[in-house]
Formats: C-alpha cells, structure tokens, sequence
C-alpha cells in the first residue's frame, strides 16, 4: 500500500502565508498583560510618569459620623436641659 496524501498542490504555500499573517500579528499586538487596569509591558514603561495615590482613610465617611455625634450630643444636652427642675 502507498502512503497518499490528501494536500491540495497549494496546501503548502497556503500554510506558509497563513504562518507568516500569524506571525506579523503576534509581532504587531506584542506581549501585554493587562494587571490592576494597567497594560503591561508599556512600549514607553521607562519613560511614563509614575503616579502615586496616598491612602485615604479606611472609615470612608468620617465627616458624616462627626456630624452625627455632633447632633447626638446636641440632642443629649437639650434633653437634660428640659429635664432639669427650674
């Protein structure tokens, strides 16, 4: 029995252009990885501004817990100025 092989005369050159696409596309989009919203590799990483965030505080709404024990205190101390004999 003889070994046939099914490729069309073209199947070869067609391989070869559709390795030659892959290859330009994977050259033209490179290796990056998208992590905590930043793509790296940068083309320009050496380049780039590096921006710095300082922690805020872990209690996000302090300004509205002041202004509640503030309002809470008030309450209080108009209570015992009702409750106290004249």
């Amino acid at each position: 029995m003889t070994d046939r092989r099914t490729t069309t005369p073209g199947g070869l050159a067609s391989r070869i252009v559709l390795a030659g696409i892959s290859l330009a596309g994977c050259a033209i989009t490179g290796c990056q990885v998208d992590v905590g919203g930043q793509t790296l590799p940068s083309a320009y990483y050496l380049h780039d501004d590096i921006q710095y965030f300082p922690a805020g505080p872990e209690f996000k709404l302090s300004k509205e817990a002041a202004a509640q024990k503030a309002y809470r205190k008030e309450m209080a101390e108009d209570d015992t100025a009702l409750s106290q004999p004249r």
